[in-house]
């Protein structure tokens, strides 16, 4: 029933149509605290993949299931699940469509029983009336890889299909091949040599909209982070001679991963990035033509407000708590308990929202949430408070970092300042802050990198005026994990800062 009622909607409208709204898409119902991977907009659609979702075929170790998400009232809807058909428990991701929005292009080969059977090729999967047909394998001669990474991308004609491997002539670990479709017969893949091509690795290659330029990702070519975009001109008809590759001039670059770059005829960029999303992908968009980037979900206001109430907590007795709660966007919104510990508030709707709960001989407490469902109302909210002893842990769950920098995300500085006013409040107070990493990597490289990110830390809150003294800190690496299962979940809950309390 999925696909069903998928291409009734799919297929209303074209790509060119959505290729201009997109200059106001928001993006925030796309992403997740999930991987989202490889974004193309197909006609009236949006298919990405995401891995490691608990939904998808092979559940949380599915390396990545195709979904999709609609265009509706302006904006992207969040995505659904894209059926068995094109799913399984191997990687599945899109390479494009045919310029009528018929075929659909899949990477990899699938078995007589629709499972992905290997990374050795493309599919085509054709719309039905019911959804999209059991992919059938196209036959490239001499395709192969050797890796276990595949992406690539077919052009907007559909006769061009660039992609990722490890392969005959590979320079390096992957290299970018090209696939040519001339009287109906794919050619042989060819490398596209040196000046693209480095002993390191190239991801996620595509082409412009008028096949002149190719954008592709490499951690070969000395960039800003472990995977950035780059661009490269085709100087003739034979796909091996190129401009020297330079970093995309917009969007910029950063000591996070870009990857999936993709253009289209309006000026517009999808690409994918780890940047502030803690190590797992998010979607943004990119308009050269307006020379803005669109880094935060734009919000589409509905007018009204959503009704919240909840009750404050002592976490250790369970006792109510008489405290003051703050709801921050690009207002303050303040209101007191009752006698009893509960509260009433009214916030606007579409909103996000820093959230900051103090009380009395309690430690401040900061929550993050988003109001942005548009038919939400009402909210019940209720918050437990720790109270200061001596040796209370306080895990700072909303201070993060650029990954494998001691440079803080800028949704961390609601807590950090969270921490400034309840220092001040209780300044007899003294702390250790424990920094903490997953046990991945170096392990004496971890616990350097966990020292100095306290130290960090440390000197935002003496910045603000809290006196040295009353600050120790530690780093720990991954000495102290609260999981040991090799996940990545676990892997997220080991990555923390904490603090002691040392003296009340």
């Amino acid at each position: 029933m999925v696909n069903k009622i998928l291409v009734l909607s799919i297929f209303f409208g074209c790509t060119e149509v959505l290729s201009q709204q997109l200059v106001s898409a928001p993006f925030h119902l796309v992403n997740s605290k999930y991987d989202e991977q490889n974004p193309v907009v197909g006609p009236g659609a949006l298919f990405l993949t995401v891995a490691n979702h608990p939904q998808n075929v092979g559940g949380k170790k599915d390396p990545g299931d195709i979904w999709i998400s609609l265009w509706v009232d302006g904006r992207w809807n969040t995505p659904v699940h894209g059926g068995y058909t094109l799913n399984d428990a191997n990687y599945n991701a899109v390479a494009g469509f045919s310029p009528d929005g018929n075929q659909l292009f899949l990477l990899g080969h699938y078995g007589k029983k629709g499972n992905l059977a290997s990374t050795q090729g493309i599919s085509v999967s054709k719309r039905i009336d019911d959804g999209w047909s059991s992919p059938e394998n196209i036959s490239i001669p001499y395709f192969m890889n050797r890796s276990q990474h595949f992406s690539g991308s077919m052009n907007p004609a559909g006769n061009v299909l660039l992609f990722s491997a490890e392969s005959y002539g590979t320079i390096g670990a992957e290299d970018i091949y090209v696939s040519v479709k001339q009287a109906g017969k794919w050619g042989e893949p060819i490398n596209l040599g040196a000046t693209i091509n480095t002993r390191f690795q190239e991801y996620t290659p595509s082409l412009s909209y008028d096949g002149k330029t190719i954008y592709f990702s490499s951690n070969g070519l000395n960039g800003e982070g472990g995977f950035d975009v780059y661009q490269a001109d085709k100087l003739d008809s034979t796909w091996k001679l190129w401009s020297a590759p330079k970093p995309i001039d917009s969007p910029p670059n950063t000591e996070a991963r870009e990857l999936f770059y993709r253009t289209s005829a309006k000026g517009m960029a999808l690409f994918t990035t780890t940047q502030n999303s803690d190590g797992y992908g998010d979607i943004r968009a990119w308009v050269d033509t307006l020379q803005k980037k669109i880094n935060e979900p734009m919000v589409v206001l509905r007018k009204g407000k959503v009704h919240i109430t909840g009750k404050i907590t002592n976490s250790k007795s369970g006792a109510t708590v008489a405290a003051e709660i703050v709801f921050q966007s690009d207002s303050l919104y303040r209101t007191q308990t009752s006698s009893d510990g509960n509260y009433v508030i009214d916030v606007p709707a579409n909103y996000k929202f820093n959230i900051e709960v103090s009380a009395k001989g309690f430690v401040n407490l900061t929550e993050q949430a988003s109001l942005e469902n548009f038919k939400l109302t009402s909210l019940s909210m209720d918050f437990k408070i720790q109270p200061i002893e001596i040796g209370t842990v306080v895990n700072l769950k909303n201070i993060l970092f650029y990954i494998g920098t001691t440079s803080l995300l800028e949704d961390s500085y609601p807590e950090l300042n969270s921490i400034v006013s309840f220092l001040k409040a209780n300044p007899k107070i003294e702390i250790e802050l424990e920094g903490h990493t997953d046990n991945r990597g170096d392990p004496k490289k971890n616990l350097i990198l966990s020292q100095q990110r306290v130290d960090a830390i440390k000197n935002y809150l003496v910045s603000r005026g809290v006196r040295s003294k009353r600050i120790k800190g530690k780093g720990f690496g991954g000495t102290r994990p609260v999981s040991t299962d090799d996940t990545e979940e676990a892997h997220k809950l080991n990555r923390r800062v904490e603090f002691v309390i040392l003296k009340d």
